[in-house]
């Protein structure tokens, strides 16, 4: 009784603690807000989530089972299906699933003020996110790990399956687009980022050699040597960028990285998971989290404060210098990953599910993982808003808007109702080893110089000169952060590719088999290959045209992954759970559909895909330039690009809508009783593995 007491009474402090915290975000009138408030509010909220719905939700709703034997088991093949470390796999699946959007999304959505970001942030992740993540990897888990769009056509049926197919695949084409436009932001023309990006292939195939045949189960030993080496890496990248003789060779055009990445893409998919992908994952897991837990010791021990409003007014007129649009529905656009991402759901039905050795530990992998991500948002946020909002402004502001001086940005600044100096956005530059930081868009920027000023601070003790350094380690984390997405996803896609074409010739479904892998890896490639090279090449900029139609459709995956899981929970019987994927179903068809409508039809040509296609032929027709382009091929280009990105908005909201109406109509069908439950779950075989993953004699079941 006493330790019943001791522990709920820890839960209860963990409340008050979140809830005052909040308080003082929402409520507490004063100049500024202490980052700590925020920081302490996210990880409260956290923990209640994570301790209580996460486990009622895995408890009652799903029912995990350990002496059920998982696909990893059941199906092992050395390749794709092989029971994996829990620890190990918590790293792949997350650095899989945190890519570009928890890092960038925040920083764009930071221009509508901190508050309606952090709200969505923290309780969509933890209602809508993390479940999503969680119950789709069960779910695929309990299918011998099929693919989201598999699992749709066989619950759904044959018209709502065939829509969700057509849907998740070409998403994942422009998300992976999108990922890997970043990562080449990034790492262009920046030798210290892509000598150490490189150097984690060998040590990741190192660890995975040494892990599978030098020394089998050590786990803790391979981290510590694949830390080790990629802090050399680290090192020895920042020595690179500083010595003539080498930098040269490690510096690379956009169209360069371009080439590589789409190379490194159809390796990682081919190549079994061992070797390349698993542990490269798991090494980059170091990099990503302890990287964002020493900026949260940082924010703890600096405390700086929130220089950014709690809202603006671009996040109710719609006219806001970063993106446009009012703060619903593109706050909730915006900023995806971190909240709430359809991607996920395609990494929790594609590699991980394969890999897992025990069902109870979708709720350490599905949902834990993506709190991470979110915290990661959370960090973005604050470091995005702890900046002079005139410093956020003159980098993320268009550059036809803000030219080419820090004179002409601090004019345009002040015209959006905040004021900067020409000399303080000059000194912010030096002081990050940059000539200039004006128009410095996509988001990437904004956090590299948000987190150096505040590790700059934790070190002033060392000396004054070391942003410069923090800012390039930055850089190239934000990179490596978001590469491990493009190499997981590539494999998702394969596995996609073979599922769609196995429904028509059953042998290429088969993920053993050789010959499939290769054309299914080459198609996926070559299709988010293209998308990645016309945003590279686009005269508007790659981010401002992708972005958008990223987060549309990422969020309208995610409406596919709840809608699948609704379906599930009906099939099993658990009508009266139904709600936990159903309520975050009907807030994102709600908003998706929503942002889906304005980027068709709004007239305004700074939202609208169309209207800045029509904008964009006007001009070309009275022999004028539009927007950022230089020329009348340039003016092509962003007409051609702004009819693709409408044609595709059509496409993926058709698709999802068909998949949630012909998904209604097999809901009301199994509550009316009309309609026969059909489930295509695995058969139940026991398990004869133990929580470690280790091979018993005796099965699991037996034991309890």
């Amino acid at each position: 009784m006493g330790n019943r007491l001791g522990r709920y009474g820890i839960w209860v402090i963990v409340a008050i603690v979140g809830a005052v915290c909040w308080g003082m975000l929402a409520l507490a009138r004063g100049e500024t807000v202490n980052a700590g408030w925020l920081l302490f509010a996210a990880i409260a909220s956290y923990a209640i989530g994570y301790r209580f719905y996460a486990r009622f939700i895995q408890t009652r709703v799903l029912e995990t089972d350990d002496s059920r034997a998982t696909p990893a088991e059941r199906l092992n093949n050395g390749r794709d299906f092989e029971p994996m470390d829990r620890r190990v796999l918590f790293g792949h699946h997350f650095a899989a699933i945190a890519g570009a959007g928890p890092l960038v999304g925040p920083v764009l959505a930071a221009q509508m003020g901190f508050l309606p970001g952090t709200i969505w942030i923290i309780v969509g992740v933890i209602l809508a996110g993390a479940v999503q993540d969680m119950t789709t990897l069960f779910f695929s888990l309990r299918r011998d790990g099929k693919s989201l769009g598999q699992m749709a056509r066989e619950e759904i049926g044959p018209v709502g399956g065939a829509a969700a197919l057509i849907a998740v695949l070409s998403i994942m084409v422009i998300l992976l687009a999108v990922l890997a436009l970043v990562v080449v932001l990034a790492l262009a023309e920046s030798p210290w980022g892509a000598f150490s990006i490189a150097m984690t292939l060998p040590i990741a195939i190192l660890m995975g050699i040494y892990l599978r045949f030098i020394r089998p189960g050590r786990v803790l030993e391979v981290s510590a040597i694949g830390v080790a080496l990629l802090i050399l890496a680290i090192i020895g990248g920042g020595w690179i960028s500083e010595s003539s003789a080498y930098a040269d060779a490690w510096t690379f055009s956009a169209n360069q990285i371009t080439f590589a990445l789409i190379a490194y893409g159809f390796v990682a998919s081919v190549l079994p998971v061992w070797v390349l992908l698993a542990p490269r994952d798991y090494l980059s897991t170091f990099m990503k989290i302890g990287t964002i837990l020493l900026l949260a010791v940082g924010i703890a021990l600096t405390l700086p404060a929130m220089q950014m409003p709690r809202t603006t007014e671009f996040a109710f007129n719609g006219q806001g210098p970063v993106f446009a649009g009012s703060l619903f529905p593109f706050v909730f656009i915006t900023i995806a990953c971190g909240a709430l991402s359809g991607f996920h759901s395609l990494i929790a039905s594609g590699t991980t599910p394969k890999l897992i050795q025990k069902e109870s530990q979708v709720r350490m992998i599905g949902y834990g993982a993506m709190l991470m991500e979110s915290f990661v948002a959370v960090m973005a946020m604050i470091a995005a808003t702890t900046l002079d909002p005139g410093v956020y402004f003159a980098m993320n502001a268009p550059a036809t808007v803000l030219g080419d001086t820090v004179q002409s940005a601090s004019q345009a600044v002040n015209g959006f109702g905040f004021s900067v100096s020409p000399e303080t956005l000059q000194s912010t530059a030096n002081a990050v080893g940059e000539e200039s930081i004006v128009g410095r868009t996509g988001g990437a920027p904004t956090l590299a110089v948000g987190m150096s000023a505040i590790f700059a601070q934790v070190t002033a003790f060392l000396g004054a000169g070391l942003q410069a350094f923090w800012y390039h380690f930055a850089i190239m984390f934000e990179a490596l952060f978001i590469l491990t997405t493009v190499d997981a996803g590539t494999r998702v896609g394969r596995f996609m590719i073979q599922d769609l074409v196995g429904n028509v010739w059953r042998p290429f479904a088969r993920t053993s088999w050789l010959p499939a892998n290769l054309i299914a890896s080459a198609l996926i490639v070559a299709a988010w290959g293209y998308f990645l090279y016309a945003g590279v090449n686009d005269p508007q900029g790659g981010i401002y045209t992708l972005f958008p139609l990223f987060g549309i459709a990422n969020q309208l995956l995610a409406a596919v992954a709840l809608t699948v899981g609704t379906t599930i929970l009906i099939k099993m019987g658990k009508l009266r759970y139904a709600w936990v994927t159903a309520l975050p179903l009907a807030w994102d068809a709600a908003v998706t559909l929503t942002a889906s409508w304005q980027k068709i039809f709004s007239a305004d040509p700074l939202l609208g895909f169309f209207a800045q296609r029509s904008a964009a032929i006007e001009a070309a027709r009275n022999g004028e330039l539009y927007g950022n382009a230089e020329n009348a091929a340039d003016v092509q280009q962003i007409i051609t690009n702004s009819t693709v990105d409408g044609i595709l908005s059509i496409l993926f909201a058709t698709m999802i809508i068909i998949v949630i109406l012909d998904a209604a109509r097999v809901w009301f069908g199994l509550i009316r009783g009309t309609k026969e439950p059909e489930m295509s779950e695995a058969p139940w075989e026991e398990s004869n593995l133990d929580s470690e993953g280790r091979e018993v004699a005796e099965p699991v079941g037996a034991r309890s």
